[in-house]
């Protein structure tokens, strides 16, 4: 990544532009663990290209995740630019790494992104495969890619309106707190109770330095996660990551109707 991580973003998003003949993309997905199964309703697919041939992306490493960006024009008439992959902090390569979609998506005119996850859940009235609405997060990573005194409200990190609006797309969305851990290790059943006694719902390794960097740069949030498994401790049975994208397999229907709905009203 390059000294100014801003300057980089820039250069990704005029050659997104270029590349797909585009004067500004005003929306954008970001699919984590699980949603993969949800690309392909959000709308007329204009274009796609690897992720890494823009500049300062690197091709994801995580099963699950896919490599393309993909514009698409969703029914409300928007143009939409999709992340089917992303960087996770625990790959090591840096908090600006990690938010260079978000700041590249910015920087292309983006003013509401959507980040989604896979996650463990809390909550055992929210089996696997349960869609639940982010409400706010805690950051338990120690990092952040603010650098200096840049001083961001995050009162409202998640937008109530967008959440107001998923819930006409869905009225049984329920809310949550999600906590973001460093990974890739699965947390342990203390860490997971230690989650839930400082209000958490969700536990999982994504999304919250997406946030922070989101709305550094004044883009309104909606996140979502599915619950792809009950986490360490409340799960009968050892966590693995095929359990993940299983969960995302059986989802899949309803992801799929739930993210076209959302790309219809936002």
């Amino acid at each position: 990544m390059a000294d100014d991580p801003y300057a980089l973003a820039r250069e990704a998003a005029a050659e997104l532009l270029r590349r797909f003949d585009l004067e500004s993309i005003e929306l954008a997905f970001v699919l984590g663990s699980g949603w993969s199964a949800a690309a392909d309703d959000l709308g007329e697919v204009l274009g796609s290209c690897p992720l890494a041939d823009l500049p300062g992306f690197a091709a994801p490493t995580v099963v699950g995740h896919g490599g393309e960006l993909r514009i698409v024009r969703t029914a409300a008439g928007k143009t939409a630019a999709l992340f089917t992959g992303r960087t996770h902090y625990y790959e090591g390569r840096g908090v600006a790494q990690v938010v260079h979609g978000v700041r590249t998506a910015a920087a292309a005119g983006v003013s509401t992104l959507v980040l989604t996850n896979g996650c463990g859940g809390l909550n055992p009235a929210w089996p696997p495969g349960t869609a639940v609405l982010i409400r706010d997060h805690i950051n338990l990573t120690a990092a952040t890619p603010l650098v200096g005194p840049t001083f961001i409200d995050m009162t409202d990190a998640y937008a109530p309106r967008l959440r107001d609006l998923a819930r006409t797309v869905d009225p049984t969305l329920p809310e949550g707190v999600y906590v973001q851990f460093h990974g890739p290790n699965f947390e342990t059943p203390a860490e997971v109770r230690m989650a839930g006694v400082l209000g958490g719902d969700l536990v999982g390794m994504s999304t919250t330095l997406e946030t922070i960097a989101a709305r550094e740069a004044g883009l309104d949030v909606l996140g979502v996660s599915l619950v792809t498994n009950q986490a360490a401790g409340i799960s009968p049975t050892p966590l693995h990551h095929e359990e993940v994208l299983e969960a995302g397999r059986e989802a899949g229907p309803r992801l799929r109707v739930l993210l076209g709905g959302l790309a219809g009203v936002l």
